[in-house]
């Protein structure tokens, strides 16, 4: 069957949008949906440790989001805003810019006097390549200057950056965060180990091109932005060891599961390896590795909607949501979670 994007689309009111984050992190509501009694179950996040089992294998994404949003100056006064996205060596990145008709090659802007830019070249996407110039290290600079890149329907300031990032957050290199972990304390986490849950951690640098909407009506016809993977020997033993002996894999968020669906074999074995992936997962895609997920509530229409329905089917997950906004859960990235089991 050729799904259509509008296959995927619910009424969501405004008002059900986050704002801001819940405090503390694992006070966020929890549905849980069990897909073979098709039952909802409301509870709160920290309720987790309950569906998890000893054995389980818990699977998330280490990226760190980058303070990656920043203002700069054209040489003629002119204001110019700049999101990182790929970094291509120590000083040369690929960025959005808006006004992008500022943004000419050759063109020098100025952040502030530690940090200025040359344009260098423009893709085929229109984002810019610009080389940086600055004293010292790059990522301290960023740290003074740089604003988190929230969504654009977070319209609210998050006085906290922090919040914008997990608990378990170590490599930066993401323009948005991965939502679902989040929900995580380091206590919770630690209760879930001392359960014996198994904790894997693989990463995937989450690109804008997540929030970007399907523009085609004929879902196979749009095509998927790349995104940075890479899982390490120990994440790729751990997996492999839980496939071998019938143990669940519980992907935390759609990014754990692009990454671990992009390497899995038929049998749903990973192997350690980095590269880009531009797989899109939509029904109905049988999941290799992934048999249960935790995630947010995703934005109508969007591949991610599209990928949490190859585990309940496009129907269920719709219903899904129905009650979701009935019952008057709070979505997208600072909103509450959901369990497939």
């Amino acid at each position: 069957m050729q799904y259509k994007k509008s296959d995927f689309y619910y009424d969501l009111p405004e008002s059900q949008i986050a704002q801001t984050p819940a405090e503390p992190r694992d006070s966020s509501r929890l549905l849980v949906y069990d897909r073979k009694t098709r039952r909802i179950t409301d509870r709160v996040f920290r309720d987790i440790v309950e569906y998890l089992q000893k054995g389980d294998l818990l699977v998330i994404n280490n990226t760190k989001v980058l303070p990656a949003r920043m203002y700069a100056r054209t040489q003629h006064g002119g204001a110019v805003e700049i999101l990182l996205l790929k970094r291509y060596d120590l000083n040369t990145w690929e960025v959005l810019m808006r006004p992008g008709k500022k943004g000419k090659i050759g063109a020098k802007m100025t952040v502030c006097d530690e940090l200025s830019f040359t344009v260098k070249d423009i893709t085929e996407t229109g984002e810019r390549v610009v080389e940086f110039a600055y004293d010292g290290a790059f990522e301290d600079v960023l740290s003074r200057v740089g604003t988190m890149p929230l969504p654009p329907y977070i319209k609210e300031k998050l006085e906290n950056q922090a919040r914008y990032n997990t608990v378990y957050s170590k490599v930066d290199g993401s323009a948005a965060a991965p939502t679902a972990g989040l929900h995580f304390t380091k206590e919770l986490l630690e209760t879930l180990k001392a359960k014996g849950v198994e904790i894997a951690e693989v990463l995937l640098h989450v690109g804008l091109g997540t929030f970007r909407p399907v523009s085609e009506e004929i879902i196979t016809d749009h095509k998927m932005h790349s995104e940075f993977y890479q899982i390490d020997e120990v994440a790729a033993e751990k997996i492999n060891a839980a496939k071998r002996e019938g143990r669940r894999v519980i992907a935390v968020g759609t990014t754990s599961v692009r990454t671990l669906e992009s390497v899995a074999d038929e049998n749903g074995f990973v192997r350690a390896c980095s590269g880009n992936t531009e797989i899109f997962l939509y029904p109905p895609y049988q999941m290799k590795c992934v048999d249960a997920l935790i995630t947010n509530f995703h934005l109508p229409e969007s591949t991610l909607i599209m990928l949490v329905a190859c585990l309940t089917g496009r129907e269920e997950i719709l219903d899904v949501y129905k009650y979701a906004v009935e019952n008057k859960y709070r979505f997208f990235s600072f909103g509450d979670a959901c369990l497939i089991l």
